[in-house]
């Protein structure tokens, strides 16, 4: 299922869907320069795509990150910060489990 060809077709879902407008325009605004530096923005996205699994974000977001300055040791930090949370949460559900 996953083909970064797919991405080609985000025109024809912006014309099926009024939505797309206003989505790329949040998007563009979310991660440019600001209080947090673009270079940051994108680490985290990095970070958010490695946890949520989309491929699409992480191929997209490795590379912005990159043009911003971001540097292998960088996204290699980023992948083990997602991947203490993601361990982390299932660790706190856990607690689910337990009777007292």
């Amino acid at each position: 299922m996953y083909d970064m060809k797919n991405l080609n077709k985000l025109g024809a879902l912006g014309k099926n869907a009024e939505a797309m407008k206003a989505f790329e325009a949040f998007d563009i605004a979310a991660l440019k320069d600001g209080a947090i530096p673009k270079k940051y923005k994108e680490l985290i996205a990095v970070a958010v795509a490695l946890t949520t699994q989309c491929p699409y974000c992480l191929e997209l977001h490795k590379d912005f990150a990159i043009k911003a300055g971001a540097t292998e040791e960088e996204l290699a930090e980023v992948t083990f910060v997602a991947a203490a949370l993601r361990a982390g949460a299932a660790v706190v559900h856990g607690t689910h489990l337990m009777k007292g």
